[in-house]
């Protein structure tokens, strides 16, 4: 409906304009050729005044270079300066030593200086004291006289016959610039319209600008009256297609993008609108949403169902490892043989780790985080230290661990490797100590450094032995099983390997 409403009279207003628009630009037309006729005509009439004082001035000034010149001759030109200029008309005529011989009784305006009297145009503006001085000097070059016109009296000579309202003439002489109409008012600014004519000496231009009319409210109205019918129209049928149609449409998308899995929409409830296209859509939105919230219940329940069936495995499986720790603990007072009752140690001190880190899962399985690196290490540890041979009782186990979670895939082997390598450095030296550090890979938010360091685990024939025999094959499967090299410092007795952790 609004794209009928608008293109149906979306012509009829274009035709409108057009005819509008062509009898502005007629009038304008008009407007200039008025203006053009009338700074022709100012421009005549301020050079004939010009070129008819110029005469006088030009017949007096040759009369008085010649010898015996006639001194009457100046009453006769001061009154046929005055018969043409109200103001008076001012004149001076001076000789080369700078006397003037005749002139006004005023002072002279001021801007010719006396070294240029000889020198200069014909004509010349002086926009500083107001004036427009015609300069002739004899054929001889002995005299030299200047004619003064004021700006009212070029006003006067220059005021066109046709009636131009808010009109305004100026004079141009290179960069200089004298406003000879308006004086006390403001200049004409806006939209103008300016013609131009040359006058004699063609040096000088007169100028003539016009101030357009102002665009007034009802000017513009009666101009684009067809557009603002056609502007009317439209917008009642947008207000119509906007209330029945979009801005149901529009909250309809609104609380769909504001859907969240679990809620049931009522996106139109407190819409009302006679489309039932529209209202259609809204009741399956609202159908889509019921099945959808009813789908995730069944899931929320069946995740927390599988939460507790995991829950219990760890516990079992906790469980289970402490019996067999309690099971092996028990072999172990029954032996005799110092081998056998090590080989048991051995054995309980693996099955502690596991449980360890079953336990670590376990504890962190609510928050999903995975395994805590510093709770792990520091659990093994007093697991460690717990089972320890009797010679190494006071073996001391140093941790600096970042706070970082790690998988269980993860965390059972590094489990398996750090108590292969603190029963090492126990056997090798138990009266030492051993430092282990977890530190944070720069720039890497998934990797970090494990790094243990001890006394025992520094070069001698005692390690190479004993890595040799069993624990070498035992650290390479456990590096293969982090997928990463596992580093000896032999020298300061270290081990470092890059371990995987939950970012």
């Amino acid at each position: 409906m609004f794209l009928i409403l608008t293109l149906a009279l979306l012509p009829l207003g274009l035709i409108a304009l057009v005819a509008s628009l062509q009898a502005i630009r007629t009038a304008d037309l008009e407007k200039e050729a008025l203006l053009r006729v009338a700074v022709t005509q100012s421009a005549r009439k301020l050079t004939a005044d010009l070129q008819s004082d110029r005469t006088a001035l030009e017949l007096t000034v040759n009369a008085l270079a010649s010898p015996g010149g006639e001194t009457g001759i100046c009453q006769r030109l001061e009154l046929f300066l005055t018969s043409h200029d109200r103001d008076g008309g001012h004149f001076y005529i001076y000789d080369r030593r700078g006397e003037r011989l005749c002139g006004s009784p005023v002072p002279e305006p001021a801007g010719i200086a006396i070294a240029e009297r000889f020198e200069g145009k014909d004509a010349q503006l002086l926009p500083a004291s107001q004036f427009l001085v015609s300069r002739v000097r004899s054929r001889n070059g002995a005299l030299v006289g200047f004619a003064y016109y004021s700006r009212a009296h070029l006003e006067s000579v220059a005021d066109p016959a046709t009636a131009l309202q808010n009109r305004q003439l100026t004079l141009r002489q290179g960069d200089a610039r004298m406003v000879i109409s308006r004086p006390g008012g403001p200049p004409i600014s806006g939209h103008s319209s300016s013609l131009s004519a040359r006058l004699d000496p063609p040096d000088i231009v007169l100028t003539m600008s016009v101030r357009d009319p102002p665009a007034t409210i009802a000017r513009m109205l009666s101009l684009f009256l067809p557009l603002v019918m056609w502007f009317a129209a439209a917008a009642v049928g947008w207000f119509v297609v906007n209330r029945l149609l979009i801005r149901p449409l529009v909250l309809l998308r609104r609380s769909v993008a504001a859907y969240h899995p679990g809620e049931v929409l009522e996106p139109l409830q407190k819409v009302r609108t006679p489309a039932q296209e529209i209202v259609a859509l809204g009741e399956t939105f609202r159908e889509i949403s019921e099945d959808v919230a009813t789908h995730e219940a069944e899931m929320a329940q069946g995740l927390e169902t599988q939460r507790k069936l995991t829950r219990e495995v760890h516990h079992r499986v906790k469980n289970n490892l402490q019996i067999i720790a309690s099971l092996i603990n028990l072999h172990a007072r029954s032996a005799h043989d110092p081998e056998a009752v090590e080989a048991y140690a051995s054995i309980q001190r693996r099955v502690d780790a596991l449980s360890v880190v079953h336990r670590n899962h376990f504890a962190e399985l609510e928050d999903n985080r995975g395994v805590g690196v510093r709770p792990l290490i520091s659990e093994l540890s007093a697991s460690l230290r717990a089972t320890a041979p009797t010679q190494a009782r006071r073996f001391g186990i140093q941790i600096d661990a970042d706070d970082l979670h790690i998988s269980q895939d993860v965390a059972v082997p590094i489990a398996f490797l750090l108590t292969e390598l603190v029963e090492l450095a126990m056997m090798l030296d138990p009266h030492g100590a051993m430092r282990i550090a977890v530190r944070g890979v720069a720039d890497r938010d998934n990797r970090a450094l494990l790094s243990v360091r001890s006394s025992g685990l520094r070069a001698s024939e005692a390690m190479t032995i004993h890595l040799a025999e069993r624990y070498g094959r035992v650290l390479t499967g456990l590096s293969r099983q982090l997928r990463a090299p596992l580093d000896h410092d032999a020298e300061a007795g270290g081990y470092t390997i890059e371990i995987s952790v939950i970012p």
